[in-house]
């Protein structure tokens, strides 16, 4: 097995010659993903709703001398993805990452529509959208390809004012799980990668909302967070993306159903 170097430091992974496609990659864990296998060799892909996409596709290609194809679509439309996902003739790995964090208290005035809404496209992109993007490419991904689902570490626990979002990585929890039995006779496995905190654009805005909630400053609330983590400091993104390289690869030819907590130690599960 050649050893290679990632964003997130040496590992010894080697996926040249295989096709990874990533969700939600414009930014944050799903660009520090894209960049990981990127750095092993692979063939990358990287797919968001929003434009920026194509500008990380583009500094992605600087930084490696590779080329990185981006595809601009909203998992939810099925049409879209459709047109988008039929250039990818194989696919070896899917890291479904695409996810939407937002506040959804349940009290609220009950005039005000627009949480519902919120709670509704939460799950309709973290949920029905990962079950879209998987079902128009399973039958792309050969036998001894890998599905890998961003869960996060409120697939095992919650708080409050995020039931959306709570109730969706419950979900993917538990596509993780069927999906893992249904497709084992292809060969194919299924795991999810719970991430704790990490220092991303939604986590610190969900942050903020907390701190505002509770009325205490955004640096004590995450002092407390990490403070709960058996190793102290706040995750990174590129700290977390070695674990879809690990459950992607070969060394864990073994693993599929699983969902492994990369959370420094804050949920033991």
């Amino acid at each position: 097995m050649t050893v290679v170097s990632t964003a997130a430091g040496t590992a010894g992974f080697d996926f040249r010659d295989r096709r990874v496609l990533v969700t939600g990659a414009s930014r944050g864990i799903g660009r520090a993903v894209a960049e990981a296998f990127l750095a092993s060799g692979a063939d990358v892909v990287i797919l968001a709703e929003d434009a920026a996409v194509e500008d990380t596709a583009a500094e992605l290609s600087r930084r490696s001398g590779r080329p990185v194809d981006a595809l601009q679509c909203d998992v939810t439309d099925g049409a879209a993805l459709d047109v988008a996902l039929a250039p990818l003739e194989r696919v070896d790995v899917l890291v479904n990452n695409a996810g939407v964090e937002r506040i959804t208290p349940l009290l609220v005035d009950e005039n005000d529509g627009a949480v519902e809404d919120t709670f509704r496209r939460i799950l309709d992109v973290n949920v029905t959208g990962t079950f879209q993007v998987t079902r128009r490419l399973v039958d792309r991904i050969p036998a001894r390809g890998s599905i890998l689902i961003t869960c996060s570490i409120w697939s095992r626990t919650a708080v409050p004012a995020f039931s959306a979002y709570c109730a969706s990585k419950h979900a993917t929890l538990g596509l993780v799980r069927s999906f893992a039995q249904e497709l084992a006779p292809r060969g194919i496995r299924v795991n999810g990668v719970c991430p704790g905190w990490v220092r991303t654009e939604t986590a610190m805005r969900s942050l903020a909302v907390m701190a505002a909630r509770t009325g205490r400053s955004e640096e004590d609330l995450l002092a407390e967070i990490v403070s709960a983590q058996t190793l102290d400091g706040l995750l990174e993104p590129e700290d977390v993306a070695p674990t879809y390289l690990y459950l992607a690869s070969d060394a864990a030819a073994n693993l599929t159903g699983q969902a492994l907590m990369a959370d420094r130690g804050e949920v033991m599960a």
